[in-house]
């Protein structure tokens, strides 16, 4: 599957790709107001504010993307914020560094 890493964190988002790469996907990192290439998944870092997730997440979605955001376990506003804008599932950090394989089996097998 090709994910989209909406991350600006350079040592996260370079964990991510690489995870994402070592677990059989095709990641490209997307810097703040760029332009993506088509994809099936993307990865938002909710409390990115260069990326205006409430923006982007709707945007992805409307092209097909299936969207895994993520926020801090006590970022309880994040995470309603993902729900409002309509994240296909939703983690916390620890969640996607401790199970990241599962979380996207999960992602792909949503209709």
């Amino acid at each position: 599957m090709h994910v989209l890493v909406f991350e600006s964190n350079l040592m996260w988002s370079s964990r991510l790709v690489m995870s994402l790469k070592a677990f059989g996907h095709e990641a490209t990192l997307v810097g703040p107001g760029k332009p993506w290439p088509a994809a099936e998944a993307a990865i938002v870092n909710l409390g990115e504010a260069a990326y205006k997730p409430e923006e982007l997440v709707p945007a992805l979605r409307a092209q097909g993307i299936k969207v895994l955001a993520h926020a801090g376990h006590k970022e309880k506003e994040l995470i309603e914020l993902g729900r409002t804008i309509g994240c296909d599932r939703l983690a916390t950090n620890s969640e996607l560094t401790n199970k990241l394989p599962a979380l996207m089996d999960e992602l792909a097998a949503k209709a």
